[in-house]
């Protein structure tokens, strides 16, 4: 159990833009400042809460970040226990009801090994889908835009702005494509050497 809580939120903050600083509305968080904690930051689920554990000095600026990474970061780790193409199917006949009415239906969603350089991608001839094994970690709200994304490319194939407004109706796109684009960025970032022992800062 974690020592010395004081709770600062029982429901879930806005942020700046009046949007939910974690992931959907129904999301309820509560931050936990504590005065023993210098550094570190830590979350976890409590039934249907998620309970953030930040330090006492901690800003309202830097919680706000805090929850977000954390959110990210649990969502991340339970969709570890991934989908299999079973799943993925479900999911995607889940997708296309709530948000394209149904009309889009593949014959086929999979998971595939030899997509290094996109996300995803799709046959509208077949009806086929896959998505690149890298997305299985990721939040769930990432690899649903992306599958969602693929499930628009079987009504539009390119990406003109009929495709885009297929997808406006998905609340979370600019996020998972933030998401998308800044594993990108890392992965160009020059990897340092590892240090030795004996050096020094």
């Amino acid at each position: 159990m974690p020592s010395d809580p004081s709770p600062s939120a029982f429901t879930q903050q806005p942020g700046p833009s009046g949007a939910p600083v974690g992931g959907s509305s129904v999301d309820a968080v509560e931050v936990r400042r504590s005065t023993r904690r210098r550094r570190t930051v830590s979350a976890y689920r409590e039934g249907d809460r998620t309970v953030v554990l930040i330090p006492a000095r901690m800003s309202a600026a830097e919680e706000r970040r805090w929850v977000r990474v954390m959110l990210d970061k649990l969502a991340a780790q339970e969709s570890r226990r991934s989908l299999d193409d079973s799943d993925l199917g479900r999911r995607a006949a889940l997708l296309s009801e709530q948000y394209l009415s149904g009309r889009a239906r593949p014959a086929t969603v999979r998971w595939v090994t030899n997509q290094n350089s996109r996300w995803g991608s799709c046959t509208p001839a077949e009806g086929s889908i896959r998505l690149s094994h890298r997305l299985q970690g990721m939040p769930e709200y990432v690899v649903d835009y992306v599958l969602l994304h693929e499930l628009a490319h079987l009504l539009v194939p390119g990406h003109g702005p009929d495709f885009w407004r297929l997808l406006e109706t998905y609340p979370r796109t600019e996020r998972a494509r933030g998401y998308l684009e800044g594993v990108v960025a890392a992965e160009r970032l020059p990897h340092l050497p590892a240090a030795r022992p004996g050096d020094s800062d």
